[in-house]
């Protein structure tokens, strides 16, 4: 199948050699789409450099820095309007492994058809490196947090290292998306969710980045823990005015 890398950069000039290279080293079939945000330290530049002597890679200049998830939206939409049957979403940090990659796009073409193939850092198999232990807690503890209040049943629901089927995208209301940071990951598993969209998670390795500076902040966890526990408020909500109607119907009914 035809498959689109997506990487969003903003200020990866070290990094993103060495991720395209490992890229085009490991999954050499594939396209990939550099979405940069305009980076001030010449990120976009390199980038078009690269695409100029390598006609798998592309570039999408963005004027402003909104956002993880626009940017992702920014690059599925360039990538439906291509015609790619995968798009992957990558990190341009080193942080995802090229080998991994490979395996996630396997999974994806396999007979079973998942719309949605996660790399998961804490399924059996899964792993983190440079990691200390409070990390790996907070990761997990939050994990736990969306499972228990959306009912997603997804390990890592906030794993940035994803294919979807582009079907899926396509039939998926994407402007329903509200988070704009790293909330967008769980945003987008619980919509794959809610559309009826299979989702199947496989165990990567995931490393501490290697270069440049990491994005990030104490907003970002703010921002999703409030949408979670919002989106997880209204779910209960909607059931229990469920059992209440269905209760009353069966009072009615005697």
């Amino acid at each position: 199948m035809k498959a689109l890398v997506v990487t969003p950069t903003y200020n990866e000039i070290e990094s993103l050699p060495v991720a395209l290279d490992r890229v085009r080293e490991h999954a050499p079939a594939v396209d990939i789409l550099v979405v940069d945000d305009n980076s001030p330290d010449g990120t976009g530049d390199l980038a078009d450099g690269r695409a100029a002597a390598d006609e798998q890679i592309h570039v999408l200049h963005r004027t402003e820095k909104n956002g993880l998830g626009p940017a992702y939206l920014a690059g599925f939409s360039w990538g439906l309007g291509a015609g790619y049957e995968l798009l992957v979403e990558m990190d341009a940090d080193g942080s995802h492994r090229a080998e991994d990659l490979a395996l996630l796009i396997q999974r994806a073409e396999m007979a079973d058809a998942p719309d949605l193939v996660i790399g998961s850092r804490w399924v059996a198999g899964g792993a983190t490196e440079g990691w200390d232990a409070k990390r790996v807690a907070l990761s997990r503890a939050g994990n736990l947090y969306i499972n228990a209040m959306l009912g997603l049943r997804v390990k890592d629901a906030t794993a940035g290292f994803r294919v979807y089927r582009a079907d899926l995208l396509r039939r998926m209301d994407l402007s329903a998306i509200e988070a704009l940071g790293y909330g967008f990951q769980v945003n987008m598993t619980k919509l794959v969710d809610e559309a009826g969209g299979r989702i199947v998670e496989m165990p990567i390795t995931f490393l501490e980045r290697e270069a440049g500076q990491s994005k990030l902040s104490g907003g970002i966890f703010t921002e999703e823990l409030a949408l979670v526990t919002r989106w997880g408020a209204a779910k209960r909500g909607a059931q229990l005015t469920g059992l209440v109607s269905s209760a009353a119907k069966r009072l009615q009914g005697k």
